[in-house]
């Protein structure tokens, strides 16, 4: 085993095809797959499932990968230690369900960075995608919510990907609605209030269950629904068909603007937002640092008591 192979194998994980690492890795296709043939022959192990569409870690291969890269973790600290070499870049990747305090929390990581380098990824993404890339390392930290509804599919779930659920603020449900709404002067809602009026979702993709779905009271029947892939178009909806959606009620004027408007709804559920992380491998800084951008301004900023990991 060799720390290139480590390299090569950390390569592979991020891009997620073999032809697009080597190309970054600047070697050719067949010495790279050469390369982690050797890897996997030497540790009697297979380490990523090669389909149509790319190549995927298998379960030994997640194990691997998080050993792998605290060894090449170590093994830069060591060269910077002895060889006076400028720190690495700085690397961090988040996926999460569409929330603007992740997005703002994000933002003030990245302001209070100090190093010449970085390279961060945030990734606003379906349900059952966060959870795969946790699981597969493509991201260190996902933002997902439970309920009493999701809670038992949602943690299965993460049980079988070796990964672990870490509460953050537990939160009343809320409809958001544009300032020109005709119920926009109602200091509360119910459903039925809301029924005659479009109802705007994230579509889920091939996973596209009641459970994985980033509202809540995902089964309630609507005469009029849309289904949006990102939430730009879902805002711009919300103005233009007098439409809503359901969510925390955290909203962000940066983010938003200025016309959006968070009503209570008149609900019995609550929504607990949390983060999901590896059980294989260890936060990096930056990640761990992102965490803490995310309860400060949870609660410093929007004022929730922070629920206990």
């Amino acid at each position: 085993m060799k720390l290139q192979q480590l390299r090569y194998i950390l390569e592979i994980a991020r891009s997620g095809s073999i032809n697009e690492a080597a190309k970054n890795l600047y070697i050719t296709q067949p010495s790279l797959s050469t390369a982690v043939k050797e890897l996997e022959a030497e540790f009697g192990i297979e380490i990523f499932v090669r389909t149509s569409k790319g190549v995927s870690l298998s379960t030994d291969g997640v194990e691997f990968l998080g050993y792998a890269k605290q060894v090449i973790d170590q093994a830069e600290l060591l060269e910077q230690h002895y060889s006076k070499k400028v720190p690495s870049k700085q690397l961090c990747s988040i996926s999460t369900q569409h929330y603007a305090f992740a997005v703002n929390a994000f933002v003030n990581l990245i302001k209070k960075n100090h190093t010449d380098e970085y390279e961060f990824t945030l990734r606003e993404t379906r349900t059952y995608d966060i959870i795969t890339d946790v699981a597969n390392l493509r991201s260190e930290v996902g933002i997902l919510y439970l309920t009493d509804f999701n809670q038992k599919v949602i943690l299965r779930l993460l049980k079988e990907h070796r990964l672990t659920f870490h509460p953050l603020f537990e939160a009343q449900p809320h409809v958001f609605i544009s300032t020109n709404h005709p119920l926009s002067s109602m200091k509360s809602l119910t459903l039925n209030d809301l029924e005659n009026y479009p109802y705007l979702s994230f579509e889920q993709g091939e996973y596209n269950s009641f459970y994985f779905s980033e509202e809540i009271l995902s089964t309630v029947y609507h005469k009029k629904s849309i289904h949006v892939s990102d939430r730009a178009t879902l805002f711009n909806l919300l103005h233009g068909l007098n439409g809503y959606t359901i969510s925390t009620g955290v909203l962000s004027t940066d983010l938003n603007g200025s016309d959006i408007l968070s009503i209570p709804l008149e609900v019995d559920e609550k929504i607990l937002i949390g983060w999901i992380t590896s059980q294989k491998v260890q936060l990096s800084l930056s990640a761990q640092n992102y965490i803490e951008a995310l309860k400060k301004l949870i609660q410093e900023e929007y004022g929730f008591e922070l629920k206990q990991s």
